[in-house]
């Protein structure tokens, strides 16, 4: 375990700039372990946006009005900030609403194209979101969806899916990290698989892109997703990434202003990438946010902050160990971001996440919107899952134990 955590980051200073973390939760200073559901918003992220509005409100791409031509211009920069960041071209980058939104895009558009007995292939450690879309269409349209099983070590195995992956298979899209699990998965891998069998490869990166370095010319994905709010951005804003070709060929999913190039009453053509994707006013200023979040991260740097969460998440580990509670993570802490689910012997999570709360100390619990996983592969009804980011620090985590030790004292648990 690495000894002096300060040396990666400037943790103290790095906080002044979350005015939220001085908040009091029942007369506590707030903890806060739950980033896995959504971060915390830096100041200058919170400043851009209000920048937009205080300044330079007005729509995209309509107007040559002078307010109206910078916030087009800022709207774009947000995409260019994107796409530099993933190491895509700008065309590639459509905002859409969050990981949600782009994955039941790619649903709709590319289930279009199935016959009958095609196969999808997702794995059983998947969000509902990168779940729920394949399997209603897959019965609507009569197509086979199969999982990729965990091992005992609660990785995927990849065994199984050289077996699952085949010429019928058409669609593979996985998570790159378990929201549960915190398991970081072998993406390249995996795409590799997809693409020997012809498949489209997706890659669902909500709580892969905020912890990660990320290309996706090397993970060669023909996807990527994800979301704004989980790495320091706004709600209402996300990623679908695609490749130039392949969106070029795809429908539109939602039609209206902004995406077609011209509209007769018989037909419409459709606008140039990316816009055949954004209709409608789009959610400018968190565009804007999102944009501003990812100067943040360039600015720390993800290579620190991959470093700082690996510590942590090791001394996480560490210290609830040491109180016995059951942990569901992999043993490899070079495949293990920074999600810590666990559960205690006796209880509920619903009630640890209640009386961790008289702490000030948030945490999650319940299924994590992963109910098959949960329910179905750990056997579990419900977890507690403390989720780090760069901001938090050992403190906190012994906050977090001090916590746990009470709640068990309350339900007398030894």
């Amino acid at each position: 375990m690495k000894i002096k955590p300060d040396s990666m980051l400037d943790v103290g200073k790095i906080r002044k700039d979350f005015s939220i973390l001085n908040k009091m939760i029942n007369g506590k200073q707030l903890i806060y372990l739950d980033n896995g559901a959504t971060s915390l918003t830096p100041e200058p992220v919170i400043g851009a946006m209000n920048e937009y509005y205080g300044e330079y409100n007005a729509n995209v791409h309509r107007s040559i009005h002078s307010i109206g031509e910078r916030a087009t211009r800022e709207y774009e920069k947000a995409h260019e900030k994107v796409a530099r960041f993933i190491n895509a071209d700008f065309e590639e980058i459509i905002f859409t609403k969050g990981t949600t939104e782009s994955l039941n895009t790619l649903a709709y558009c590319l289930t279009k194209r199935l016959k009958e007995g095609d196969v999808i292939i997702l794995s059983e450690m998947e969000h509902h979101s990168n779940l729920v879309p394949w399997q209603q269409l897959a019965k609507e349209k009569k197509l086979i969806v199969k999982y990729i099983k965990i091992n005992e070590d609660f990785e995927l195995d990849l065994e199984h899916a050289k077996k699952i992956i085949d010429k019928k298979t058409k669609i593979v899209s996985v998570t790159h990290v378990s929201n549960v699990l915190g398991t970081i998965n072998d993406v390249k891998k995996i795409g590799e698989l997809a693409h020997d069998a012809g498949a489209i490869f997706i890659v669902d990166s909500a709580q892969g892109i905020p912890h990660l370095a990320i290309d996706v010319k090397k993970i060669d994905c023909d996807f990527f997703c994800f979301s704004g709010h989980k790495m320091l951005g706004p709600t209402g804003i996300g990623v679908l990434y695609g490749k130039k070709e392949l969106l070029e060929k795809l429908d539109p999913f939602l039609f209206g202003g902004e995406m077609i190039k011209e509209v007769g009453f018989e037909d419409s053509k459709w606008n140039n990438l990316p816009w055949k994707f954004e209709a409608g006013t789009p959610n400018i200023a968190g565009g804007i946010g999102l944009g501003a979040a990812i100067d943040y991260l360039n600015k720390i740097g993800t290579e620190k902050i991959r470093e700082y969460e690996e510590y942590l998440t090791e001394y996480g580990i560490k210290r609830l160990n040491e109180i016995g509670v059951k942990i569901y993570c992999p043993k490899n802490p070079k495949i293990r971001s920074g999600v810590i689910s666990f559960k205690i012997n006796g209880m509920h999570a619903h009630d640890v996440v209640a009386l961790l709360d008289r702490e000030g100390v948030a945490i999650r619990g319940g299924h994590m919107c992963a109910m098959p996983l949960v329910t179905k592969v750990l056997n579990e009804n419900s977890l507690c899952r403390a989720s780090l980011y760069f901001y938090n620090t050992p403190e906190e985590i012994d906050k977090l134990v001090g916590g746990i030790k009470k709640a068990k004292e309350v339900f007398q648990i030894i």
